[in-house]
Formats: C-alpha cells, sequence, structure tokens
C-alpha cells in the first residue's frame, strides 16, 4: 500500500500525461488546414521541402487509440493502490492480479496437472522408483533446478558440499535417510578446537587424522596426539574415526573430505571449526517432488 504522497505522485504524473497528450492532439489539429496544398511550411533541408498539408487521419486516431488504451490498461492493471478489476485464482481463490499471483496462478495450475503423475511416483517405494527412468528424468530436472548450484550439475559436490555419487554419506544413504535430509535439512557443526589444544596440537592432531586415511604423515606427532583424539574427537567421529551418522560425523579413514586433506586444510577445519547447513525443502518442493528427488539422489551413488 503507497502513502498518500506516492499514491498522488504517481497518479499525478501518470494521468497528468495521459490527459496532456490528449489536450495537445486536440491543440495542434485546431490550426491544421482541412485540404491538402501544394503551398510549403517555409522551411528546406538537403533541398527538401516540408508541405503544409494535415496530418495522415490514421496518425490521428492512433494517438488517441493509444491514449484509449491507455486508460484501459490502467483500469485492467490497476494505478497506485487502485487495484484494477484483473483478477487471477490463488489456492482456490480470486485474488487482485499482481505479477507474483500471476506466477502462483500459473505454478499451481501445472502442479495439479501433474499431479496425478506425482501420486503414482510417491506410491512406489523409493528404491523401486530409481529404476524408472521417466521418473529420474524428472529427478534430474528437480536435482538440477534446486540442488545443483551447490552440489553441481554432476552432484560430484564441491568443498563443504558432498559428493553425492561416491556412497559416502554423512547422515546416511538409505533412501528413507536422504528423503528425511532432504525434507528436513541438516545442520552440522564441527566445534573449534584451536584454544584447547593450541596450534602445535592442532598440528599434531592434524597428521594423526592424515595418518587415519593412510595419507603421508608424521609418526611421531600422530602417536602424541592419539590420545587426545580419544579424549576430545571419539565422542562424535568414533573411536575408530569412522564417524556417526547419526550426528553428521564424517568418516576419517575412507581418504574422502568435505572441506579437503590436506594438512593445511585439516589444520584449519581442527582450529577454527565448520559449519554446515542443509537447507529443508519440504515447504519449497512438497513431499511429492521431495521424493522423486530422493529416488534420483540414491539412484547416482548405486551406478
Amino acid at each position: 500500500m503507497l502513502s498518500t504522497f506516492w499514491q498522488v505522485w504517481i497518479v499525478a504524473i501518470v494521468l497528468g500525461s495521459m490527459i496532456g497528450c490528449g489536450l495537445l492532439i486536440m491543440y495542434t489539429s485546431k490550426g491544421q488546414r482541412k485540404e491538402e496544398t501544394d503551398q510549403t511550411t517555409g522551411h528546406a533541408y538537403d533541398g527538401i521541402e516540408e508541405l503544409d498539408n494535415p496530418l495522415p487521419r490514421w496518425w490521428v486516431f492512433m494517438f488517441w487509440g493509444t491514449i484509449v488504451f491507455g486508460f484501459g490498461y490502467l483500469s485492467a492493471y490497476g494505478l497506485g493502490n487502485y487495484d484494477g478489476w484483473l483478477t487471477v485464482t490463488v489456492d482456490d481463490k480470486e485474488v487482485t492480479w499482481t505479477s507474483t499471483n500471476q506466477w502462483k496462478a500459473e505454478v499451481q495450475a501445472f502442479d495439479k496437472e501433474i499431479a496425478p503423475l506425482y501420486a503414482e511416483y510417491r506410491a512406489t517405494d523409493i528404491a523401486e522408483l530409481a529404476k524408472n527412468e521417466d521418473a529420474l528424468q524428472t529427478g534430474q530436472r528437480l536435482f538440477k533446478s534446486n540442488c545443483s548450484v551447490c552440489h553441481g550439475t554432476a552432484a560430484k559436490g564441491a568443498q563443504g558440499f558432498p559428493n553425492l555419487t561416491d556412497n559416502d554419506w554423512l547422515y546416511g544413504g538409505k533412501p528413507e535417510n536422504i528423503k528425511q535430509t532432504i525434507m528436513y535439512g541438516r545442520q552440522g557443526a564441527m566445534p573449534a578446537w584451536g584454544p584447547v589444544l593450541g596450534d602445535e596440537g592442532v598440528a599434531e592432531m592434524a597428521q594423526y587424522v592424515r595418518s587415519l586415511s593412510g595419507l603421508e604423515h608424521s609418526a611421531e606427532a600422530a602417536e602424541k596426539a592419539a590420545p587426545k583424539f580419544q579424549q576430545l574427537c571419539m565422542a562424535c567421529h568414533g573411536a575408530d574415526g569412522k564417524g556417526n551418522q547419526l550426528v553428521g560425523a564424517p568418516n576419517l579413514t575412507d581418504d574422502i573430505w568435505l572441506y579437503g586433506g590436506a594438512t593445511k586444510q585439516i589444520e584449519f577445519t581442527l582450529k577454527h571449526g565448520r559449519n554446515g547447513k542443509m537447507p529443508a525443502q519440504s515447504e519449497t518442493l512438497g513431499e511429492d517432488k521431495v521424493h522423486v528427488l530422493a529416488a534420483y539422489i540414491y539412484s547416482l551413488s548405486q551406478k
């Protein structure tokens, strides 16, 4: 809703311009001769002289038609705080036309049209649906529209965004786990251990973590950090470092890294911690689409 000032400002400019154009047409039409003549207006350019003839009638009609169309457009779509008489159907109710309501109406109409297809997909188990090529094509389009900005179009992920094709899951790779993750999102948190371990302790712990994946490391530093790992890290990552899907703690023994496995990257993670958030898609997509999307994501790690 516009304030009184802006309401008056907009209406005055728009209607004033349209009325002014009409008055200008009327004023200029009064001084024109009715018949055609060979008399010129008195000026010439590049050897061309302009005859003092009236405007073609179709020009005048076009000008007036434009003004009439403008008033019709404003009455239909509104001006200022006036909403206009056009309406669209949103949530089974007639509402005033706006570009947003028009978009909502088109989306809802399309959703209603394809609802039977999604109902059929939803009635199928995710693991079984992952074998349906038509469903997978639909899931792929949903993925590219909603997930690829983080996980990539090939679902290979990026630093901080998991690879969905390698069967290495933070919160579980069963169909029901994947659907739950998409529906309700996830919030992962790795606490910062810098203040607890100190710079030297962080460097030693990084060597121990690298040793769990069989990477090149300092055996002496890893040996020093081993007791601290059992004291500080075991609660989430387990005594053997294989992680815990209940809390989203990654497996540290498989050489698959969410934030990188280089020494400096591990040290940064240990010192400053990490925070990862997977947004919930239940309100954006709805359960029917999430079901199909979960089948597509599940299929990526089954190839």
